[in-house]
């Protein structure tokens, strides 16, 4: 790790298990921090994520490689007798600790806020659950699929119309949650440093999923009329829509209105701009599959080669790409 990074210097014990814990973690320590991971003897079983469909099958633990580069690693088992000895002392070096286990196990292994920062006042304490610090559920265990996409209703959202809900990319949720998590740990660490406090910092992979679905759940909180689900065929908006190009590549067409006239003129079809059909917002809603059929006839003339962005790319040609490769987080603080 460079000595010269944000959080060089920054001390923190990881707890958590899983993706989104460890992985707001990985942010810490990917700007500098020194990131202790902590685990049972049996391990944290995300190390056998790569075994588990429907995960892409690989020898090589990618998936616990990408929440947990750059930490040191020990083991140890809470339940030990002997146990708070050692989270004495890792709580008092640390600046931060991450915590995932569910309250109920955690009261147990005197594992609360509470129980820890008498040994450290300046300790922020990060605490991660599934369903939030209230409500019925506090208690339960949360994934990414239950919490940040089902109960959040992003699950019933991202699906096409007469489509059951899909399975979502694995820890997607997961990693909005932990930067959300990352977040409200450099909030505290910037508190810390005008007022000498720690802190208790919380927050859940349901809350995360409401903010993701957030304009729509605002949308519902004041009335809003909705669309029905996408239907590609028939979309709120063909100027909005998925289309498919001549060599079977899938992109996404986003047009503003401002740019209707360079879009039509540029696809070689400026006369749909006074077709009759068209021509005001009742009639354009009324004829959206005509449109639609237009578009496809259009752009099912085209090549990848002809479109300048939103193709759709699988993951072996995202990782690739000038702009991923050229995505180093820490290039965020630079300053010019």
């Amino acid at each position: 790790m460079a000595n010269d990074n944000i959080f060089s210097g920054l001390k923190v014990v990881d707890l958590a298990s899983f993706i989104a814990g460890p992985s707001a973690g990985v942010i810490l320590s990917d700007f500098g921090a020194d990131v202790i991971k902590v685990e049972p003897p049996s391990g944290d079983l995300w190390r056998h994520g790569h075994q588990i469909p429907p995960q892409p099958q690989a020898k090589e633990p990618y998936p616990w490689h990408l929440a947990n580069r750059n930490k040191r690693g020990m083991t140890l088992d809470l339940k030990s007798p002997s146990a708070q000895q050692v989270l004495e002392r890792l709580v008092k070096w640390a600046d931060v600790l991450i915590v995932n286990t569910p309250h109920p196990a955690r009261k147990k292994l005197h594992l609360e806020y509470d129980d820890v920062v008498q040994w450290n006042s300046r300790l922020i304490y990060a605490d991660l659950t599934g369903f939030g610090e209230k409500g019925p559920d506090a208690n339960l265990p949360g994934f990414d699929i239950t919490s940040y996409w089902a109960r959040s209703g992003l699950l019933s959202m991202t699906r096409d119309a007469g489509a059951p809900p899909t399975w979502p990319v694995a820890g997607s949720g997961d990693n909005a949650t932990a930067v959300g998590l990352y977040s409200a740990i450099v909030t505290a660490l910037y508190r810390r440093e005008r007022t000498g406090q720690g802190a208790y910092v919380t927050t859940s992979l349901l809350a995360e999923g409401v903010w993701s679905a957030s304009v729509s759940i605002q949308a519902a909180l004041c009335g809003a009329k909705f669309y029905g689900l996408h239907d590609r065929k028939n979309p709120a908006n063909a100027a909005m829509n998925v289309y498919r190009a001549a060599d079977d590549t899938w992109f996404v067409l986003i047009v503003t209105p401002d740019k209707l006239v360079d879009v039509a003129k540029a696809i070689g079809r400026p006369d749909l701009l006074t077709d009759p059909r068209f021509s005001d917002p009742a009639k354009l809603a009324a004829n959206r599959p005509q449109l639609t059929a237009i578009l496809d006839e259009v752009f099912g003339a085209l090549a990848d080669g002809a479109l300048v962005r939103g193709v759709q790319r699988r993951p072996r040609h995202v990782r690739g790409g000038p702009r991923a490769a050229g995505g180093d987080r820490r290039s965020a603080t630079t300053a010019q």
